[in-house]
C-alpha cells in the first residue's frame, strides 16, 4: 500500500494505546470479581474511565463502557426511546438529522417499524449542516410528543460538523427533551467538552481515534433515563450488563488522552494536508466538487483530515477500485456501507444529483499521514478519472 487515505474507516494504533492495551493482555482478572487480580481490573478500568472523562469534558460515572459506536448508537437511541415511552405512552416521536450515520438510521428505522415510534428527518443545508433552527421547528411541531432529538457532532461522509449545542438548548426548551450526539468521529479531532455542550447522551468509539477496535462508550448523563437492551450482570450502571474488556479499555483510555491533547498541533497540521489535497485535486480536474463546506485552514467547522471530492462522470466504486489498484486505500462513503451499490443518503439530502453522488470519494487523512500520501494520490488521479470516465461511457452505451 502506498498510501492510507481512510483513517475515518479506523486509524492505526497509536503506540501508546498498543503498548497499554498489550501489556494488559498478559494480565488475568475480572473486574466483577471481589479478589485481589479482580480488584486490579477493577482500578485498571476505574483509572481509565477517569482519563476518558477527564478528555471530553464529563464525570467518571457518566462513562459507561460499550463495544463501540454501534452499540452505544443502538443502546441511546432504543433505551432512551423505550424509557420515555414507559413513563409516558405519548413520547413516540424520534427528531433525528437526515445525514446520520446507518448505526442511528436504522436504530431508528427499528423503532418505527417495530415499536410504534414515528420520526421527523432534520434535512441538512447544501452544506451539510442540520441547522438548529430546523431542529427546533422540527420540536416546536408537537414538542409533547418528543421522546429524543439526535444530530451527530460531526458527519462521518463530509466531515461538516455540527452546532450541538444549539441543538441540545432547543430541545431542552421543552421540557428537557433528551438529546443524543454521534461524536465517533469527533473526539479526538475537533475539541469536544460533553458537559458544557449540554447534550445528554454521546457515543465515542475507539478505532476512529487510535485505540482498539470492538470498545467505545456511550457517555450518558447520570439522569439519563435508559431501558438496556442486554441483561445480565448489571454493569455500567445496568445500562450494559456484559464482563468489561480490561486491555481493550485501558487502551482506548489512552487513546482518547492523546488523541485529545494534541489536538492544538495535529489538527492544522492533518487541515494543510487536507488543504493541499482538496487544492491540487481541483487543479487536476476543475469540475471535482467538495463535499461539505470547506475553508482553507479551517480545523473546525470541518473536521480536519476529511477531504470529500465529488467527481462529475465517474462512478465512486470504479474510481476506488482504481486507486486501490494504485495502492491508495480510500472510500466512497461510510465503510459500514462498503459494498452496497447505492449512492450516500448524506450527498442525497445535501441535494447532490443522484448521478453526482455516485462519483464521491472520501478521503481522510489522521495522525500517520505525511505530505507523501498526497503525493501519492494525486500522482494516481489523472489515470483513474480517466479510466472511470470511460467505463462509465463503456457501461451506458
Amino acid at each position: 500500500m502506498t498510501a492510507y487515505l481512510d483513517h475515518a474507516a479506523t486509524t492505526p494504533m497509536l503506540p501508546d494505546a498498543l503498548a497499554a492495551m498489550t501489556e494488559q493482555l498478559g494480565v488475568v482478572g475480572n473486574a466483577s470479581s471481589l479478589h485481589r487480580t479482580g480488584r486490579a481490573a477493577r482500578r485498571v478500568i476505574e483509572e481509565s474511565r477517569e482519563r476518558i472523562a477527564r478528555a471530553v469534558g464529563a464525570r467518571p460515572s457518566e462513562v459507561v463502557f460499550t463495544s463501540g459506536g454501534t452499540e452505544s448508537d443502538n443502546l441511546a437511541l432504543k433505551g432512551t426511546y423505550r424509557a420515555r415511552r414507559e413513563a409516558d405512552p405519548g413520547r413516540v416521536r424520534l427528531v433525528v438529522g437526515a445525514t446520520e450515520h446507518h448505526a442511528v438510521l436504522d436504530s431508528v428505522e427499528y423503532l418505527v417499524a417495530h415499536e410504534g415510534a414515528t420520526v421527523t428527518w432534520v434535512e441538512p443545508t447544501p452544506d451539510g449542516l442540520v441547522e438548529p433552527a430546523a431542529v427546533r421547528a422540527a420540536i416546536e411541531h408537537d414538542p409533547d410528543t418528543v421522546a429524543l432529538v439526535s444530530v451527530m457532532w460531526a458527519n462521518n461522509e463530509v466531515g461538516v460538523v455540527q452546532d450541538v449545542a444549539a441543538v441540545a438548548e432547543a430541545a431542552h426548551e421543552h421540557g428537557s427533551i433528551p438529546t443524543h450526539t454521534d461524536a465517533v468521529q469527533a473526539v479526538g479531532h475537533v475539541p469536544v467538552d460533553f458537559t458544557a455542550s449540554g447534550v445528554d447522551l454521546m457515543t465515542i468509539t475507539g478505532h476512529k481515534l487510535g485505540g482498539p477496535i470492538g470498545v467505545g462508550a456511550l457517555v450518558a448523563r447520570r439522569d439519563a433515563r435508559l431501558l438496556p437492551l442486554t441483561h445480565g450482570g448489571g454493569q455500567e450502571r445496568r445500562m450494559r450488563s456484559g464482563t468489561l474488556d480490561t486491555p481493550a479499555i485501558a487502551g482506548l483510555a489512552v487513546a482518547v488522552e492523546e488523541s485529545v491533547a494534541t489536538i492544538p498541533t495535529e489538527a492544522p497540521r492533518v487541515a494543510a494536508l487536507r488543504d493541499e489535497l482538496i487544492t491540487r485535486a481541483r487543479a487536476i480536474e476543475p469540475d471535482i466538487r467538495v463535499g461539505g463546506r470547506w475553508d482553507v485552514g479551517d480545523t473546525t467547522g470541518r473536521l480536519p483530515g476529511n477531504a470529500h471530492l465529488i467527481v462529475p462522470g465517474c462512478d465512486g466504486d470504479s474510481l476506488l477500485y482504481l486507486l486501490d489498484a494504485a495502492g491508495i486505500a480510500c472510500s466512497t462513503g461510510s465503510a459500514c456501507q462498503a459494498g452496497v451499490p447505492r449512492p450516500s443518503h448524506v450527498l442525497l439530502a445535501m441535494g447532490v444529483p443522484e448521478s453526482d453522488a455516485r462519483g464521491a470519494l472520501r478521503l481522510t487523512l489522521g495522525h500517520t499521514s505525511t505530505h507523501a500520501d498526497v503525493e501519492a494520490f494525486l500522482a494516481a488521479l489523472p489515470a483513474a478519472i480517466d479510466r472511470a470516465r470511460r467505463a462509465r461511457v463503456a457501461t451506458a452505451s
